[in-house]
């Protein structure tokens, strides 16, 4: 019995953890945004089909190139024609703010 309150703790902490793990990200809605338009900048003008994932996947963070700073790193993957795209936008971790620091786009084929 004495184990009861112990296994309920852990519990809610699981179930409280979980929940925090699927909340968005607060800047996923731009990520997406600007992986339109990063696509269809990498591509130019063109008559193919260009979709996007409606959905920004925290991959982690990397540090700052000055200073002791952290960037939040949201992928976003792109589709045209054939190609599989996988996105990176780069944020600073600044509350409230979705501060875009950089941006990278590579093809998710086998070139070899």
């Amino acid at each position: 019995m004495r184990l009861l309150p112990a296994i309920a703790a852990a519990a809610v902490l699981a179930v409280a953890g979980s929940a925090q793990a699927q909340a968005p990200h607060p800047c996923a809605a731009d990520a997406v945004d600007h992986a339109r338009k990063l696509l269809a900048f990498h591509f130019g003008e063109t008559d193919m089909t260009e979709t996007v994932d409606d959905t920004a996947k925290p991959v982690g963070t990397i540090k700052a190139l000055q200073g002791n700073g952290r960037f939040d790193v949201l992928e976003v993957m792109g589709y045209i024609y054939k190609g599989e795209y996988r996105m990176h936008f780069i944020y600073a971790q600044i509350p409230g703010d979705c501060v875009l620091m950089g941006q990278e786009i590579l093809e998710t084929s086998d070139p070899y």
